[in-house]
C-alpha cells in the first residue's frame, strides 16, 4: 500500500480535482485577462464555492475550522491546488497567510488570536510578512537593520523591508525585527511583531516591478517602510529574541508547501506541453512531438516531476513523525531540488510552444514571470546546497566553518 494514500487523501483529493475542473479552470483565461489589481475581487466567487464544498482552509485543523490533514495529506492538496494560479487563493491556504496563520495559531497569545487569526481563518483580511532587507543580502538573515526598541508598554519600529509578498490591501504585517541588539548570539536578536498596516508610520512604498509586471493586491510583492512605527507590546509574537527560532518552526512545513505547489505547476505545464506537441503541425501530416528533442523533453519532465513528488512527500512524512528539525537535509534538499525541476519543465513547455510560449495566450509565461523566484526566496538554491553539503561532509569527518 503506498505510504501517502490514506482515508482522507482518497476522500478529499477527488473532491479538490472535481473543484478545478468544475469551478476554476473554466474561469482561468477570463481572471488572468484581468489586470492584476482586479484579480483578488474577481476570485471572490471561487472562495465562495470552495467554502460550499467543505474545501476551505485546508491546512488548518478541526478546531479552527480544517479537515485536520496530516502535512503528507496537505502536500497532496496543494499539488493539486497549485495546477492553477489561482489554486490555493480560492482555498484561503497560500503564502504568506498560510504562514502566518500557523505562525498565530501555535504561538501568539489569545488577543492577538481573536484580533488578527481569526480575520484570517474566515477569509476577511489577507497578511503580509516582511524580513528580506535591500540593504542587506537575504542569504545572511540575521544581517538586518530594522529595529524595535520597547518604550514603556509600546514597540517603536523604524526599518525598510522590501520583496513582502501580498502587502498590497493587507491588513497587518508580521515583521522580523531586531529588538535585542547587544545579544552575543545573533539568532536571539530579533523578534516577531504583529503591525496593522493603518499604524502611524506604516508605509508602503511601492509595488516591485518583477520582469516588468508591478502586479496588485495578493499578486505582489512590495516595498514597505517603518518611521517610529509604534505597536503595543502586547503585538509581540512568542518571546523577545525569538523571531529566529519562530520563523525556523514555519519554514518546515512552509517549504512542504511551496514545493508541492511547484509540483503542481510542473503537471499543468507537463500536460500543456504534451497537448502542444500532438496537436502542433510542423508540416502537414508531422506534429511537433514525432521530434526526438520534444520526445527527450517530455521524457526527462515525467521523471524529474515523479522524482520531485516523491522527494518532497517523503520529507513531509518524515516531518508528521519525527519533527522538522529531524528532516532538515530533506527539507534543504528539496528546496533547490523543485525549484531547479520547476524551471526546467517551464522553459521547456515554452520553448515547446515557440513564440505562443512567452505571451500570456498560455499561463506559461505568467508562471515563469511569477516563480523565477523560487530559487531565490526562502534562501537562494547556492545556500541550501552548501549547507547540505557541508552537513553530509561532516558524516565523514570535515567539519566546515561557516566562514570558509
Amino acid at each position: 500500500m503506498d505510504i501517502f494514500d490514506t482515508d482522507k487523501s482518497r476522500a478529499f483529493l477527488p473532491r479538490y480535482r472535481a473543484y478545478l475542473e468544475e469551478e476554476v479552470y473554466p474561469l482561468e483565461e477570463q481572471l488572468l485577462k484581468l489586470p492584476l489589481e482586479d484579480l483578488e475581487d474577481a476570485i471572490q466567487p471561487l472562495r465562495k464555492a470552495a467554502k460550499q464544498r467543505g474545501l476551505w482552509n485546508p491546512h488548518l485543523d478541526q478546531w479552527h475550522g480544517g479537515p485536520d490533514f496530516s502535512l503528507v495529506e496537505f502536500a497532496q492538496v496543494s499539488e493539486l491546488l497549485g495546477t492553477s494560479p489561482v489554486g490555493h487563493y480560492s482555498c484561503n491556504c497560500q503564502a504568506p497567510d498560510i504562514g502566518n496563520m500557523e505562525l498565530l495559531m501555535h504561538h501568539a497569545s489569545n488577543d492577538l488570536q481573536s484580533q488578527f487569526l481569526k480575520p484570517l481563518t474566515y477569509g476577511e483580511a489577507r497578511s503580509c510578512f516582511g524580513m528580506t532587507e535591500p540593504e542587506h543580502a537575504g542569504s545572511n538573515p540575521v544581517h538586518m537593520s530594522t529595529l524595535a526598541t520597547l518604550e514603556e508598554d509600546h514597540y517603536v519600529i523604524n526599518g525598510h523591508k522590501w520583496f513582502t509578498t501580498a502587502a498590497d490591501g493587507a491588513a497587518f504585517v508580521i515583521v522580523m525585527a531586531i529588538t535585542e541588539p547587544e545579544d552575543a548570539n545573533p539568532y536571539q536578536r530579533a523578534s516577531m511583531l504583529v503591525v496593522p498596516t493603518d499604524t502611524e508610520g506604516y508605509q508602503r512604498v511601492r509595488n516591485i516591478p518583477i520582469m516588468g509586471e508591478a502586479g496588485g493586491g495578493y499578486f505582489s510583492h512590495s516595498e514597505i517602510r517603518f518611521d517610529n512605527c509604534r505597536v503595543p507590546a502586547a503585538n509581540l509574537i512568542g518571546t523577545r529574541g525569538a523571531g529566529f527560532t519562530l520563523a525556523q518552526k514555519r519554514l518546515g512545513p512552509g517549504r512542504i508547501h511551496h514545493c508541492m505547489r511547484w509540483v503542481g505547476i510542473c503537471e499543468r505545464a507537463f500536460t500543456l506541453m504534451c497537448q502542444r506537441a500532438s496537436s502542433r503541425d510542423l508540416a502537414p501530416g508531422v506534429k511537433l512531438g514525432s521530434r526526438q528533442t520534444i520526445q527527450n523533453w517530455i521524457a526527462e519532465s515525467r521523471a524529474e516531476i515523479n522524482a520531485a513528488r516523491y522527494s518532497v512527500l517523503h520529507a513531509a512524512y518524515k516531518i508528521d513523525r519525527m519533527g522538522a528539525k529531524a528532516a532538515k537535509e530533506d527539507i534543504s534538499t528539496i528546496k533547490f531540488f523543485v525549484a531547479d525541476i520547476l524551471q526546467k519543465v517551464l522553459d521547456r513547455a515554452i520553448q515547446t510552444h515557440g513564440a505562443m510560449g512567452i505571451t500570456d495566450d498560455t499561463l506559461l509565461a505568467f508562471w515563469y514571470r511569477h516563480e523565477r523566484g523560487a530559487r531565490i526566496y526562502d534562501g537562494p538554491d547556492e545556500v541550501h546546497k552548501n549547507v547540505l553539503a557541508r552537513s553530509i561532509l561532516k558524516e565523514y569527518g570535515l567539519n566546515i566553518r561557516t566562514h570558509e
